[in-house]
């Protein structure tokens, strides 16, 4: 057959690459470069060259396991990383690294503040809040109604979880309010976050996540069209007509639109009801990242400085603000710190300013997670048509990579698809 990929992101890629084996691919990229939210450039400090992620960084061996097992078959590296979580204020002066004793009191004044202490020790019993919740299978409740209801305080609330979570997927803090706590408890429990024990080894990949594109699309040069923005799709009985930005109209007998729901969903030409309503339940949002060497931007206590340091705002935000210190994460042994910061490039000297890029993240509703579970209704089921994305569940790498490779096995490839939930999932 012949098959039109519609994006290289994760899902895109993984699709193209098990589809390749059977079938005749062509895969279109409206960027001017593959890999999606995988960004990696080369920056020129101190005398070296150092290949910094900006959108994919880390995986683990817990709940990446169809990533993995693609890594292993491309013979792409990868190394352990630090995955620290801390907090920063420094419109108020406050401050905590959450993976040690010296990085929870880095600000020594934390010792003596009851807040703080009760924040601390509400840590431990909302892990076991959140077990006893996850085991209800409530999918009503937000995380609002359930914080409420457990009476735990406003600084954990502000200062803790909500960070947290909103850090985890570049998510509006306020919107977070609102979220299904079972999803979000999922998720934590899922990636070892509920316990001090048999937490996942996180990793990143050496040289950069663009290693893995590369060496993917190594094998499908040729049928891969950059900077080819696909426009629209019409289907009809006999296949499938993608035209492109140049009006150019291509054939195929199935096409697979492994963009974002918001994306797919405007391309084609006459969505069904079906497609309206699942795909239109899932937005996306913006978030602008600036690659930086400004680390007045980090915590004034360099005992507080973390791997991902959310920012709080006494003004917050409708997006999420955090910085990722890039050496920490992918092992740069530089005296430069190389620092990526969400939506906050106003705080960032203009002069230490590398890189300005904007990304898309999914933003998850309750009817966003009814949605997920349709997607039977409309892959495949309306005039040959596929949908591949993270967004299909968590919005993670390995989600793109699922979803992408459960397109394939729908179209006859044999891949194993591997569960990324953990048991207690």
């Amino acid at each position: 057959m012949r098959v039109a990929v519609v994006g290289t992101g994760s899902a895109g890629l993984a699709c193209a690459h098990r589809l390749a084996e059977q079938h005749e691919v062509t895969i279109f990229e409206a960027a001017g470069r593959p890999g999606g939210h995988t960004h990696t450039r080369d920056v020129q400090v101190d005398g070296g060259s150092f290949p910094v992620d900006s959108g994919f960084i880390v995986c683990n061996d817990h709940t990446y396991p169809n990533f993995l097992a693609l890594m292993d078959e491309l013979g792409v590296a990868l190394r352990p990383t630090n995955m620290s979580f801390g907090v920063t204020a420094r419109e108020f002066d406050f401050e905590y690294h959450a993976e040690s004793v010296g990085g929870l009191f880095a600000q020594r004044r934390n010792a003596l503040d009851p807040r703080f202490l009760r924040m601390v020790a509400e840590y431990v019993r909302f892990n076991r809040v959140a077990r006893r919740f996850l085991a209800s299978g409530d999918e009503t409740t937000s995380l609002r109604e359930l914080l409420r209801r457990e009476r735990f305080s406003t600084w954990f609330a502000e200062r803790l979880i909500v960070p947290q979570a909103s850090a985890v997927w570049s998510a509006d803090p306020a919107q977070l309010w609102e979220f299904p706590a079972i999803f979000l408890i999922r998720f934590f429990e899922n990636h070892g976050m509920l316990s001090l024990r048999d937490r996942p080894q996180w990793m990143t990949v050496v040289g950069g996540s663009r290693a893995y594109v590369d060496a993917l699309l190594a094998p499908l040069a040729d049928r891969l069209e950059l900077g080819t923005p696909v426009t629209g799709v019409r289907r009809s009985p006999d296949g499938v007509t993608v035209r492109t930005a140049d009006g150019t109209q291509t054939d195929f007998d199935q096409v697979v639109l492994a963009c974002h729901s918001d994306q797919a969903l405007a391309v084609l030409e006459d969505p069904t009801d079906d497609e309206r309503a699942v795909l239109g339940a899932i937005p996306y949002q913006e978030n602008a990242a600036t690659l930086h060497t400004d680390t007045s931007i980090m915590p004034r206590r360099r005992a507080a400085w973390s791997s991902w340091n959310a920012h709080l705002l006494r003004e917050p935000k409708d997006r999420a603000t955090l910085t990722y210190d890039m050496n920490r994460l992918q092992g740069f042994d530089t005296p430069t710190r190389l620092l990526v910061t969400l939506n906050m490039d106003e705080a960032i000297a203009d002069e230490l300013v590398l890189e300005r890029m904007v990304y898309h993240h999914p933003v998850f509703t309750t009817p966003g997670l009814a949605a997920q579970r349709r997607w039977a209704d409309v892959s495949g089921t309306a005039g040959r048509t596929h949908y591949a994305g993270a967004y299909w569940r968590w919005g993670f790498h390995e989600d793109g990579v699922w979803s992408g490779l459960r397109v394939a096995r729908s179209l006859g490839s044999t891949v194993p698809l591997h569960d990324a939930q953990r048991a207690a999932a």
